[in-house]
């Protein structure tokens, strides 16, 4: 892994901690105005000063957010369908290589769909984005989906995780499970956990917690964040499980502390 390469891991997962929280805001490549993510820019900026990095399109990027955040950008470069239609997996590279170098971005980012009828399809497309992010120094984020019929398990999730490892993936994006240890052990590279749907907060800081505890080196979440109550306050609880090693009750606790005020970084 040359220089480049690492400068811009070391950007995304902090070094003194070996650990990120990312800010998952990409949702409108496929969903649209995704609820909570109607207006980005004003959604976004303020849970800025909270996020290690920030995961999103590059139309909302160069539209929406001011050029002088110091925030790495994970740049979502996959796409090509959206909600109207079935299968989700029948996606593509939508964005070169050369746009992300442009836009500064600190990694770039797209799906697997492991057991999906367009499984080789997107195994191929992420092998292709590696090569190209080996020629630019560019770490490519594998987000991990699984087929319909096959349930979000070690099993599976570990064989989607293993084959975007395989393939180069600098970091795996996946979902925490039962036994997500398994998942762990089995990638020989940095796995952050997908937050999901909506879920209560405490359920949402409970999982924070577990993937921590069993070896994902941080989050990607984001409507546990942007459709909380209060999102400031909650990427903050979110940020003191991750990188301070609070307890799920004790974050809680700072979340219930802070809703309703505006935090200062």
């Amino acid at each position: 892994m040359d220089w480049g390469m690492k400068n811009r891991l070391s950007r995304i997962i902090n070094p003194k901690t070996g650990h990120t929280v990312m800010l998952a805001v990409d949702h409108g490549y496929f969903q649209g105005p995704t609820s909570g993510l109607e207006r980005p820019g004003e959604v976004i900026t303020p849970l800025l000063p909270w996020a290690d990095a920030v995961m999103l399109t590059r139309g909302v990027l160069r539209n929406t957010i001011d050029a002088s955040i110091p925030n790495p950008v994970v740049l979502r470069v996959s796409g090509g369908t959206s909600i109207l239609k079935d299968d989700l997996s029948n996606e593509d590279i939508t964005t070169s290589m050369r746009d992300a170098v442009r836009l500064n971005a600190a990694a770039v980012a797209l799906s697997i769909f492991v057991g999906s009828p367009n499984e080789k399809q997107t195994l191929v497309n992420l092998a292709k984005l590696v090569d190209e992010g080996e020629e630019y120094g560019m770490p490519v984020l594998a987000v991990t989906a699984v087929g319909r019929e096959m349930v979000r398990d070690a099993r599976y999730l570990g064989l989607a995780s293993r084959i975007a490892a395989e393939l180069g993936a600098s970091i795996v994006k996946t979902y925490y499970c039962e036994n997500f240890g398994k998942v762990v052990e089995g990638c020989p590279v940095p796995i952050v956990i997908a937050g999901g749907k909506k879920i209560p907060e405490p359920e949402a800081l409970k999982l924070a917690y577990n993937a921590i505890q069993e070896g994902a080196v941080g989050v990607d979440m984001g409507r546990n964040i942007f459709q909380s109550e209060d999102p400031v306050a909650m990427i903050q609880a979110v940020r003191s499980i991750v990188q301070e090693d609070y307890t799920p009750d004790e974050a809680l606790e700072l979340f219930n502390s802070l809703k309703g005020k505006r935090g200062q970084p």
